[in-house]
């Protein structure tokens, strides 16, 4: 089945700009996240949701999209400098003194690092969780634990290069005698010879495996905060390092909270009554049900702090506040007692005065 057009996926203009692209994510996200909705087909809209969001929300891979549509991103930066011409200097160097410049054997090399998008909830930002994920990376060989030989057998000396990787060449040109050193073309470079191949990783040393890892999320994270596992990303070839695996948050919009830094911010509706004679009531916060005492004569946009019921700080104790917004809400149908009370309250009030 094609793959939908990411702008239709999160319902945006081509040319929305990244504060929308975040809002449509968030509000589909919390909309489909199968925690929240169990409706068959939910779990593939939210995948598809995760994915038109990712290539969307970053620059380079957005641009690649808009011109080469899907697969773009991937097709545009894995080309890397594939038919570029570097042999000319190569021709020239050859003519007079007959070789390349001196080559080394091939150094260890680092694993490369790996990245994963993970969704979490508003309260799990605020309190911090732990998470287990599953990633698919390169691996050394369980068979043959990396070495790329039968079970039983090891790599023997390369006969060309005697195990040093490298060839060398003396040639006598019209400039006089000179010597090259280029790389083993039997064992290229490795120094060493598999006569026998490991019949799981045929000769590699490498296999795709599925990996479980637990991640512990801190307390405070935001959406976009990236964390950072040393060393599990892909195995390195030749004894090199492991590479990182780069775990980017995504969170979940709130039903009635939003932040803003570390605050939380909160909107209160109350009726005309309450904001007139005052009154005391139950406000949800992260931590539960908190009482909040409203004056009387509050106006609407009135802000209340609940100190230290904010997100806590990610690098620093303590947490931030909880601002609350009073809403004087307008009824917009009354009984007929109601409405004969309120046209008594008026005629008792001070009529107001045009200017």
């Amino acid at each position: 089945m094609p793959k939908r057009d990411y702008y239709e996926v999160l319902g945006i203009a081509k040319n929305a700009t990244d504060e929308e692209i975040k809002r449509a994510f968030r509000r589909l996200a919390f909309k489909y996240h199968p925690d929240r909705n169990r409706d068959d087909g939910a779990e593939e809209r939210f995948k598809e949701i995760n994915e038109a969001y990712e290539v969307l929300s970053d620059p380079d891979k957005r641009t690649a999209y808009d011109r080469f549509g899907h697969g773009g991103a991937e097709g545009l930066f894995g080309r890397g400098f594939e038919g570029f011409n570097f042999g000319g200097f190569g021709d020239i160097f050859d003519a007079f003194f007959g070789g390349a410049t001196t080559a080394t054997r091939q150094a260890p090399q680092r694993g490369a690092d790996l990245h994963y998008r993970l969704t979490i909830t508003f309260e799990e930002t605020a309190f911090g969780c732990e998470k287990e994920i599953n990633i698919l990376r390169i691996e050394n060989c369980s068979l043959c634990q990396g070495i790329g030989c039968k079970p039983g057998n090891q790599p023997s000396r390369c006969p060309n290069c005697n195990g040093t990787g490298q060839v060398r060449r003396v040639q006598q040109s019209i400039f006089g005698r000179f010597t090259s050193t280029t790389t083993c073309s039997q064992c290229h470079g490795e120094g060493r010879i598999i006569t026998e191949s490991c019949p799981q990783c045929r000769g590699t040393g490498k296999e795709k495996r599925q990996r479980s890892i637990l991640v512990k999320i801190p307390a405070g994270v935001d959406d976009g905060t990236q964390i950072r596992l040393m060393g599990e990303g892909e195995t390195g070839t030749r004894g090199g390092s492991s590479g990182n695996l780069y775990i980017t948050l995504s969170v979940l919009p709130h039903q009635f909270f939003t932040r803003d830094g570390d605050n939380i911010l909160y909107e209160l509706p109350i009726n005309f009554a309450q904001a007139a004679l005052g009154v005391e009531v139950e406000v949800s916060t992260l931590d539960g049900e908190v009482t909040l005492k409203i004056p009387a004569g509050c106006q609407t946009g009135k802000v209340f702090h609940l100190k230290n019921k904010g997100i806590p700080h990610l690098h620093r104790s303590g947490r931030g506040d909880q601002l609350v917004t009073l809403r004087v809400v307008t009824p917009d149908k009354l009984t007929k007692e109601q409405r004969q009370l309120f046209q008594e309250l008026s005629n008792s009030l001070s009529p107001s005065k045009s200017r």
